[in-house]
């Protein structure tokens, strides 16, 4: 599903150059839940905004779902983001003054889709994460696990197959983490590749890998509960069998 090969960040000031990421190597299959972990500045979000195709790299291979982005133009990366990925984002980022069901429109109407379609995968996508009965509701009326749901299930809305996931629970408390990851987990049950940063242990470890990234590259791999096909994962793994 995602595959990225020596890949680089470079942002360059007349004075001096960063590299945010630097030789990063790691591949991520069809129907994983992958956790990346690391401190502040290790470039994790950087990751994250490449992966989603909301940036571009300065250097190395990225393949999405078997497609070299890397010479894409804006145009084609837009459309393929649109079609491929779904983002879920810490700070939830719905619109206030529309109501749960606009909320997962709004990006739907982006696509193209017409009236009838959208309004049945609004349905559908709110029926997977459990709040059909909230859809005149607006943000101000849900707890904050409920306004993540949301978020989840505009993402789910287009029908993605890669879920980017920023600090999913960042904003939730700990009961309401555990929902929100509980609803991650089931939809990978399902068939949804996951890519989730955080900085809680806890919940990296109850992904399928966990990837600890510092300095700007993959420092560790280490595999975490069992998988859809019963192999032990209990075991580390060097970074390059990423």
């Amino acid at each position: 599903m995602l595959k990225m090969s020596g890949l680089a960040k470079v942002y360059r000031t007349e004075m001096i150059e960063t590299y945010a990421l630097r030789d990063f190597d790691l591949t991520v299959r069809e129907g994983e839940f992958v956790a990346v972990t690391g401190p502040s500045g290790s470039g994790k979000t950087t990751f994250l905004t490449i992966a989603g195709l909301l940036e571009a790299a300065s250097g190395g291979r990225y393949e999405l779902d078997g497609v070299d982005v890397s010479g894409l133009d804006d145009a084609r990366r837009s459309r393929l983001r649109n079609e491929k990925i779904g983002f879920v984002f810490q700070a939830f980022n719905l619109i206030a003054d529309l109501n749960v069901a606009d909320n997962i429109e709004v990006p739907l109407r982006y696509r193209g889709f017409g009236r009838a379609e959208r309004a049945q995968r609004v349905q559908e996508s709110l029926a997977r994460v459990g709040l059909a009965s909230r859809a005149r509701h607006y943000p101000a009326e849900l707890s904050g696990g409920q306004q993540q749901r949301v978020a989840i299930a505009r993402a789910l809305a287009g029908g993605p197959r890669l879920l980017l996931a920023d600090e999913p629970t960042g904003n939730l408390d700990s009961q309401m983490a555990r929902s929100v990851m509980e609803l991650l987990e089931e939809l990978n049950r399902e068939g949804t590749t996951i890519v989730m940063v955080t900085h809680d242990p806890q919940l990296a470890a109850r992904a399928q890998r966990h990837v600890h990234v510092m300095d700007g590259q993959v420092v560790d791999i280490t595999a975490g509960q069992v998988d859809a096909t019963g192999l032990n994962l209990d075991a580390p793994r060097h970074a390059a069998l990423a």
